[in-house]
């Protein structure tokens, strides 16, 4: 019995270390990503703006796909990370990768005191409460007009070139080159947490939080880390987009954001981080094509797409992950079952 324990052990501890190691197609996708400075050229901006969309919805993922917590409200601390990296800007520095941590700090630190609201209730509780901080944090903001510039928005943030050397220029390559070393960086971490045995204590509080607890894992410490830390990733995104356009307006807490980023995981999937990287590239270039061709219909077409995913089903539109190699879904099935053989 004991020999059956150690070589289960063993095997779930080299799963997760093969589940940790990056596989072809995705130095693949970042290199495609790299490869758009040069090919892409005139399309920074729009590539930029896919870059923080993609770094918002892995925050979301974080906790919707690996903790089984449902947000409507998650805009808040991307909004909160946008007003203190341009309020740190205005009063404190100018140097853009100071600001992003400090950021982080603070959208962190609001994600960790809120984090005890969602501990209890089902579903729906969690998604009134995450929105209600959404709504009352958007009303600090306009009513602090002093502070925030209130519906005018929070405008003179000036930035200082990066590190010193790379400054923002007007075509936004710096901008978007930024913001991917960001992206990859913090995709990176991602990876490493979710593909840990901290990742797989999640996903076990996912599926049943009583199991859990008679396993000896702890709910909520546990559900306190992936939330605060998702709230420093979608801080890190909102900062992002205060630096890279220098203005911020109370339109970062607005609910279309929050409605918006479960939309991209929707369309990317949930559960493996990717998920909404390939979901931001996908809404955005539906959104900026549907845009121009029917400007005033969009977000018919938008809503269209989102239903034939509903009827179709996911499974049957994510099946080309398994083909994949290494793939997440293949991994998975085996460090659950090396996880459950430990566990007799």
């Amino acid at each position: 019995m004991s020999g059956e324990h150690n070589n289960a052990s063993t095997e779930a501890i080299r799963l997760l270390k093969r589940a940790g190691r990056w596989q072809i197609w995705e130095f693949a996708l970042w290199l495609v990503a790299i490869a758009a400075i040069f090919v892409l050229p005139s399309q920074m901006l729009i590539l930029t703006e896919i870059a923080i969309l993609a770094l918002f919805a892995i925050s979301l993922d974080l906790i919707l796909g690996y903790a089984g917590i449902v947000s409507l409200g998650h805009t808040a601390f991307f909004g909160l990370g946008a007003y203190a990296a341009g309020l740190f800007a205005v009063h404190v520095s100018s140097e853009p990768i100071v600001g992003l941590l400090a950021a982080a700090l603070v959208s962190g630190l609001f994600g960790f005191l809120t984090s005890f609201l969602v501990l209890r209730g089902s579903d729906l509780t969690r998604l009134m409460t995450t929105f209600g901080v959404a709504m009352l944090l958007a009303e600090v903001v306009n009513q602090a007009a002093w502070l925030t510039g209130g519906a005018d928005g929070l405008s003179g943030v000036m930035l200082n070139p990066i590190l010193g050397y790379f400054e923002f220029d007007l075509w936004g390559r710096t901008s978007y080159i930024y913001c991917l070393i960001v992206l990859v960086v913090l995709t990176y971490v991602a990876r490493r947490i979710v593909n840990s045995p901290f990742g797989l204590s999640l996903k076990a509080i996912k599926r049943n939080q009583r199991r859990a607890s008679m396993l000896g894992i702890s709910p909520t410490r546990r559900i306190v880390a992936i939330y605060t830390i998702s709230a420093a990733y979608a801080g890190i995104a909102g900062a992002l987009l205060t630096q890279t356009t220098s203005f911020v307006s109370p339109d970062v807490l607005a609910f279309h954001r929050s409605a918006e980023v479960l939309l991209v995981l929707v369309i990317g999937g949930v559960g493996y981080l990717y998920g909404g990287v390939f979901g931001a590239v996908l809404f955005s270039i539906l959104r900026n094509w549907l845009s121009v061709i029917t400007p005033q219909y969009w977000m018919f077409w938008i809503g269209l797409v989102l239903i034939i995913i509903v009827l179709v089903g996911r499974e049957r539109l994510t099946r080309w992950q398994a083909l994949l190699p290494g793939s997440a879904r293949n991994r998975q099935a085996r460090m659950q079952h090396a996880v459950a053989e430990e566990s007799k």
